[in-house]
This record gives C-alpha cells, sequence and structure tokens, in this order.
C-alpha cells in the first residue's frame, strides 16, 4: 500500500528511465515484484538474491555492469548503507520488512507509513495497474489475501473459487496454489537455469499457458515445475509422517542444492494450524529454517527474543519467519522457541 503520491514518485521513476535495474528476493513475492515491474517498462535487467536476502556494497557491480540509471529494490529485508553511499544512481527500495534508518535512498514500506504490513507485489500492481494474476500469485505467496484477489476470482474462477477466503486454503485447495508452487520452484536449482525460467516467465501472457502447458514457453516452465516437485514431494512425504510431540512440528534434512523449506512450511501450517512449524535445511555449519505459526501467534516477536540466545540471525512477518541457526545451537533453539511461545 502506497500514498498517491508515493505512487505518482515511483511511477514517474519508472516511466522516465532508460536501463532500470531490480533487484529481488528469490522468492514468489519477490519474483512476481520484479515481472510486474518489468513486463510494464519492457526494459531493464533483474537481479535475484538467494540465499541471504542483504545487498551489500559488492552488488554495485552488477547494476554498473548494466550502465544502470536507476535501481529498484523489491522485497529485500536489508541494504547495506555503504551500497547506498556509493551507488551514484537514484535507489527506489520497496519493501514490507522490519523498517530500517537509510540514507541517500527513496524508502518505501507499508509499516511506516500505514504501520500495516502490506506485501512489496500489492504496492508494486498499484503503480502498473496490470497483470493481476502475478500480483495475486506473488501477495497469496506472501501468506497475503489482496483485495483484488476478488477481481482475480471475476476473471480466473477456476483458479480461485468465490468460496475460497482463506490464504491456507488458497495455497492448498486451489490452482492459484499450484501457480504459487511454481513460481517458488522455478527459482530452485542452478543460476542459469534460474534465469532461464525468469526471462520466460516474463513473456507468458496467461496463467494457463503453465497450467495446461498450451504453448512452447508454458511446457517449459511446467517441466521444470515437474523436477522439482518429484522432490518437494518426497520431502512432504517424509515430514508428513513424522511425529510430532507438543507444540512444534520439527523436520530437518540435508540437500545443498535445494531450499524447499518454505514451500514445505507453507504446506504443514496449512495441515497443523494449531502448531508452531519449524522446517530447517541443513547446510554447512547452519540449521536453515522457514518457520510458520497459526493466526494470532505472534512468531515474529518470540524469533527475535530466543535469537539473543543463540548463534544466528532471522526475522520476518507475525506468522511466517526465517532463520539460520547454527546447527550447535540448534536444539537449544528449538527448546528458547518452544518455551516463548508455551
Amino acid at each position: 500500500m502506497l500514498t498517491l503520491d508515493q505512487e505518482k514518485e515511483i511511477k514517474k521513476a519508472l516511466d522516465d528511465s532508460v536501463r532500470p535495474f531490480f533487484f529481488f528476493h528469490d522468492d514468489p513475492d519477490g519474483l512476481s515484484s520484479f515481472l510486474l515491474f518489468y513486463r510494464y517498462k519492457k526494459e531493464g535487467r533483474g537481479f535475484v538474491l538467494k540465499a541471504v536476502p542483504n545487498i551489500k556494497e559488492s552488488h554495485l557491480k552488477n547494476a554498473a555492469a548494466f550502465d544502470s540509471d536507476v535501481i529498484f529494490i523489491l522485497d529485500l529485508a536489508v541494504v547495506d548503507q555503504e551500497f547506498l553511499d556509493k551507488a551514484k544512481l537514484p535507489v527506489y527500495w520497496i519493501d514490507h520488512h522490519v523498517p530500517l534508518e537509510r540514507t541517500k535512498v527513496r524508502y518505501y514500506n507499508p509499516r511506516i507509513t500505514f504501520k500495516q504490513n502490506i506485501p512489496t507485489p500489492v504496492m508494486c500492481y498499484q503503480i502498473v495497474k496490470q497483470d493481476l494474476w502475478i500480483a495475486t500469485v506473488g501477495s497469496v505467496g506472501d501468506w497475503f489475501m489482496p483485495a483484488f484477489a476478488e477481481d482475480f476470482k471475476k476473471e480466473y474462477p477456476d483458479l480461485l473459487p468465490e468460496n475460497v477466503t482463506t490464504v491456507e486454503d488458497a495455497l492448498c485447495n486451489t490452482k492459484l496454489g499450484i501457480l504459487v508452487k511454481v513460481f517458488s520452484f522455478l527459482l530452485k536449482g542452478k543460476t542459469d537455469k534460474v534465469y532461464q525460467n525468469i526471462k520466460t516467465l516474463t513473456r507468458i501472457k496467461s496463467p494457463y499457458e503453465i497450467l495446461d502447458q498450451t504453448t512452447s514457453q508454458g511446457k517449459f516452465l511446467w517441466k521444470y515445475y515437474e523436477q522439482i516437485n518429484k522432490q518437494y514431494e518426497e520431502l512432504l512425504k517424509s515430514a508428513l509422517e513424522k511425529k510430532t510431540n507438543g507444540k512444534l512440528v520439527v523436520y530437518t534434512y540435508s540437500n545443498d542444492k535445494l531450499s524447499l523449506t518454505k514451500d514445505l512450511a507453507n504446506e504443514l501450517i496449512a495441515k497443523f494450524q494449531d502448531k508452531i512449524i519449524v522446517l530447517g535445511r541443513e547446510k554447512e555449519d547452519e540449521v536453515r529454517c522457514s518457520l510458520r505459526a497459526g493466526k494470532g501467534v505472534r512468531l515474529d516477536l518470540a524469533l527475535e527474543k530466543v535469537l539473543h540466545e543463540v548463534e544466528g540471525y532471522g526475522g520476518g512477518h507475525e506468522q511466517a519467519c526465517g532463520a539460520a541457526i547454527k546447527q550447535k545451537d540448534f536444539k537449544k533453539f528449538l527448546e528458547l522457541l518452544e518455551k516463548e511461545l508455551a
């Protein structure tokens, strides 16, 4: 959600740009935000930040190599001040995570303006006013049912039926939920494959190209999705077979190539809405986690407190967070989290 003045300011910057550069997060809402801007502008270059959503000074070389005239930062929680100090370009940062104090940047965050957590695709759609289906995929993918979901239901009633009112239902029981998973899975794997997927997505005109494989581009993306989904279904089956004790549902796995914790956590919280979901991928000396909780639980506040007692970092929204915990502290982390949420 943006004010009218903010909307006009960002749109003017986008319209006036010649070679815009887009940094965005590697999840459905970050990808959707980039697609909304790029498909509107039909110019520019995107750079997806995988793993830690933090833009550092070293990332400036990517924008410089493209000879950019403006930088847009979409759905990224942290931007180092050193990056902004040395950018020498206008920087527009649109985000909805915990607000940070920064200078030399035009910063738009609904938590500051409206005291609300509104996902980045909602704001991007407010600006470009096109590609309703992409905006809805990104918003629901970030556990938010936007007001324009009602318009989506009218245009695509088979993808999101009228009687679906919750994010959990939309993610787990509709074709829209499949699209969210497609967007997520297209960002998994080797970097060159990911960028090929993103480039193909910029050319998709309808969600049915993907869901029904009606074009060569849609078939290409669906085939990639199916390859990742096979691994996902194996992990989901294993996670569902795990016995749960107490408040937490904890499942960890080792995989150096793919991170599927967000997707698994989303599906598990829809099935165990009275639990706290902790999905962890063991990589190097860390357990990289996605955490989910049902309505009424302030998971973000609990996580913030627990992180003071262990070696790790993380954060997020009220019921959806991410964290990376040193393996030596993971058991202690779980004990503290369960105690904090008791």
